[in-house]
């Protein structure tokens, strides 16, 4: 298991929480998301996922990853 922290601008409310979480998790990866500092903490099998894989599942949310 990989580890990363990801910077994710645009998140405001616990429907942001949820959506990026919720995608995560199809995905195959754990998301822990932290709205006052805006970052996701994610764990994921690099050997099935990539981090480009993660961050375009989370911009097709809506929000900006940086």
């Amino acid at each position: 298991m990989k580890n990363v922290t990801l910077k994710v601008e645009g998140m405001s409310c616990n429907h942001c929480v949820n959506s990026v979480e919720g995608t995560l998790k199809t995905l195959g990866a754990q998301g822990k998301v932290n709205l006052p500092s805006g970052t996701v903490d994610v764990a994921f099998d690099d050997s099935r996922l990539t981090i480009d894989q993660i961050k375009e599942a989370i911009e097709e949310q809506g929000y900006d990853v940086v």
